[in-house]
């Protein structure tokens, strides 16, 4: 869901030899940057392009570890993303982070980038579709399956051994 903080977790990963983070923001940001003043909206299908030609480069690479921001809601990207780890010789890994609509509309609004009401209520009716999806039936072609919240995702991430890790160790700590 817009706000719930995914692309903080990954920015708060620790920098490590053989991995990659693939977060569309990145990628957003960018083409914001070279159409200003073009309106998101014209440009989100160059972003989603963009971001999934990296994705499927990066897991055709050398680099060990490929850690990757999609949207997880439908079920056929989920299982296309485990489908191209196992294609390229990779387990797949999905972390799942579920958060409160009104705690993500707050994320949204301390970035400063709001999404309008109707597309927020379609997001939220799917995320937690998806959170009581993972929790009660975990695809099984995914080696773990972990769903937390934005408290616990806030304790820091490492990926250890392709795997994710979440200990109050691993917190960014502030510079």
């Amino acid at each position: 869901m817009p706000g719930a903080g995914k692309s903080t977790l990954l920015a708060g990963l620790p920098e490590r030899e053989g991995q990659v983070v693939l977060d569309s923001d990145s990628y957003r940001e960018a083409l914001h940057k070279a159409l200003h003043p073009l309106p998101y909206g014209w440009y989100r299908p160059l972003v989603h392009l963009w971001h999934r030609v990296a994705v499927v480069r990066n897991a055709g690479s050398a680099i060990p570890t490929v850690i990757v921001h999609l949207p997880a809601t439908d079920p056929r990207m989920r299982a296309a993303v485990a489908r191209l780890a196992a294609m390229t010789g990779r387990s797949a890994h999905l972390l799942w982070l579920h958060v409160d609509p009104a705690e993500a509309r707050t994320g949204q609004l301390e970035r400063g980038r709001v999404v309008p009401e109707s597309s927020m209520a379609g997001h939220a009716e799917r995320a937690v579709a998806t959170t009581a999806e993972l929790r009660a039936n975990p695809p099984t072609e995914w080696e773990s399956v972990t769903v937390l919240d934005r408290s616990t995702a806030r304790a820091g991430m490492l990926v250890d051994d392709g795997e994710p890790v979440i200990r109050p160790e691993y917190a960014r700590k502030a510079s």
